[in-house]
């Protein structure tokens, strides 16, 4: 069977700086047509920087939407059509003055398909120098260092609560843990 949903019309309720509201009429594959309603956003970038000691940096800032300050790895949203590995340079120079000799790509992933266009590109840097930070203006938070064996169980202990930096954690965890057995 053919899962596809064809979009007939999308009608934009609220256009904002960071995402816009649509309401939908779709076509599902037995040619009911139905209402659905999607947050377009162009999508983000997230960087988990390990220094050559296995410490993870990491930002705690206060989320808006959760009510709460949140542990995370640093992290931005993507302008239009710009390159992923681009805006996550950009992201971990911004909000950790680092950069980094080598940068793996983890993966993609989206925070809630069901509703939300945005689309997560996933990084993790080694081989850190330690420069400047230089945040937005409108960007509050502080750098944390933690071995990164500690955020793993600290995910797995239901303690980090944004799932982008759960993904990239495990993750690079797994990926690092690979290449030392190498």
């Amino acid at each position: 069977m053919k899962f596809t949903e064809k979009e007939l019309s999308r009608d934009i309720k609220f256009s904002g700086r960071i995402f816009s509201v649509a309401k939908c009429k779709a076509e599902l594959p037995d040619n009911t047509i139905v209402d659905r309603e999607l947050v377009c956003h162009s999508g983000g970038v997230c960087i988990l920087p390990v220094d050559s000691e296995n410490n993870g940096y990491f930002v705690r800032q206060y989320r808006y939407g959760a009510g709460k300050e949140l542990l995370e790895v640093p992290a931005g949203k993507l302008e239009e059509g710009e390159d992923p590995l681009s805006a996550a340079l950009r992201e971990l120079s911004e909000e950790t003055g680092f950069t980094a000799e080598k940068i793996v790509k983890l993966g993609v992933g989206y925070s809630s398909p069901a509703i939300l266009t945005e689309k997560i590109y996933m990084y993790l840097a080694t081989g850190l120098c330690r420069g400047a930070q230089h945040l937005d203006k409108d960007e509050f938070l502080e750098v944390v260092k933690c071995p990164l064996e500690e955020m793993y169980q600290n995910v797995l202990d239901n303690k980090i609560e944004d799932s982008k930096s759960q993904i990239t954690i495990l993750k690079s965890y797994l990926y690092l843990k690979s290449k030392n057995k190498e």
